[in-house]
């Protein structure tokens, strides 16, 4: 599971650097980027606020941070059929006006 590129991919999808998400979510940048390089896990604080700011719940985190690695070898063949359409289907139902800071 690599939350950091999921974080990444929603802060890409909003088109903010990673200097203006830290500043708007309440973070700091080194705190930011260690998450999304994946030297550090969002701490539960941290998650707060990266939900609060994107406006969705914490389960949209951790399905986008989702991979194959993560599924039982029996359940591989069917996750890469399937999941590559939802990770599309979660991130085009986020559009950029959809990620509203509160």
């Amino acid at each position: 599971m690599n939350i950091g590129i999921a974080i990444k991919q929603l802060r890409k999808q909003k088109k903010l650097s990673q200097a203006e998400l830290a500043e708007q979510s309440g973070l700091t940048q080194t705190a930011l980027s260690q998450i999304e390089n994946g030297s550090r896990r969002p701490n539960v604080e941290s998650m707060k606020k990266l939900t609060d700011y994107f406006n969705i719940p914490e389960i949209v985190i951790y399905l986008l941070a989702t991979e194959s690695n993560d599924v039982p070898d029996e359940k591989k063949e069917m996750f890469e059929k399937v999941f590559p359409n939802l990770r599309n289907m979660i991130i085009g139902l986020l559009e950029p006006d959809d990620l509203q800071a509160q």
